[in-house]
């Protein structure tokens, strides 16, 4: 069963997380279920290992990085630090798509580069405003996480794949616990940046070497600040909240999806 690939990116991170954000709500440290279950996800697939640093592997080691980077807003309280992380998830971007921009004509390097890097500073731009909105920010991320992998997926890669369906699956089990237990758990830049982050990376790989086409982005570009501003009248229960905002984020990850068949079809699996 852990050889699975529906095992390894969904259930299993879905328990690690259930299991995690349980754990750590004590210590306000429940955002870490979202990069603990995408790090048990790259352990059962041996995605990543010492050696070349291919644009796969970057995202790991950039995604597993990202909780250390979201101290510094709970160090520094400056209007620069939001910012900071944008421009930072830019670069990121850049790297990691580097030895592919490096084989193109000039014209298309820069295009690509300076859409991969601002597709990821808008999602770390605009997660970051989730980070006091638990519910809101796990129903991005499941649609988030749910859109990229599934896209992926249509578009010819089952490891892009499977980095986003962690992450759909880690935010699902989140964004559960809100519904069963009806009680806020911390959330965080912990949570939210590596989200961003795995997720802009992942997309912007896919729309890179696969058949996703660039203008799915836009789509799951839009989940972030969706889950951000749409209004929920009159406060109801968690449990609704958490419907509301899940169904609303995946209309926009159901596009994301619908377009990339539109170009790819069928998966090839």
């Amino acid at each position: 069963l852990l050889q699975n690939p529906a095992v390894q990116a969904g259930l299993i991170p879905f328990v690690v997380a259930l299991v995690v954000a349980e754990l750590l709500q004590r210590v306000r440290l429940s955002g870490l279920a979202l990069v603990l279950a995408f790090a048990a996800m790259v352990y059962l697939t041996h995605v990543f290992a010492f050696g070349v640093l291919t644009a796969p592997r970057k995202i790991v080691v950039l995604g597993l990085a990202a909780p250390l980077f979201a101290i510094l807003p709970a160090v520094f309280q400056g209007a620069w630090v939001r910012p900071l992380l944008t421009a930072l998830g830019a670069a990121a971007a850049v790297w990691m798509a580097l030895r592919i921009l490096e084989n193109q004509a000039l014209a298309r390097m820069l295009l690509w580069g300076a859409g991969g890097a601002a597709y990821t500073a808008w999602l770390v731009y605009w997660s970051s405003k989730l980070h006091n909105h638990p519910v809101r920010a796990g129903a991005a991320g499941m649609a988030l996480g749910v859109g990229t992998g599934v896209a992926a997926i249509f578009g010819a890669s089952l490891t892009l794949g499977m980095f986003g369906a962690a992450l759909g699956a880690a935010a699902g089990a989140y964004l559960l616990i809100h519904m069963l237990s009806n009680t806020y758990l911390p959330c965080g830049h912990v949570y939210t940046l590596p989200l961003a982050v795995i997720a802009g990376l992942t997309g912007t790989l896919a729309a890179m070497s696969t058949e996703l086409p660039w203008y799915a982005l836009l789509a799951l570009a839009a989940i972030p600040p969706v889950a951000l501003l749409i209004p929920i009248a009159g406060r109801p229960a968690l449990w609704l909240q958490s419907l509301l905002l899940s169904a609303a984020t995946l209309l926009f990850a159901g596009a994301a999806v619908f377009l990339t068949w539109r170009v790819a079809g069928a998966p090839p699996i």
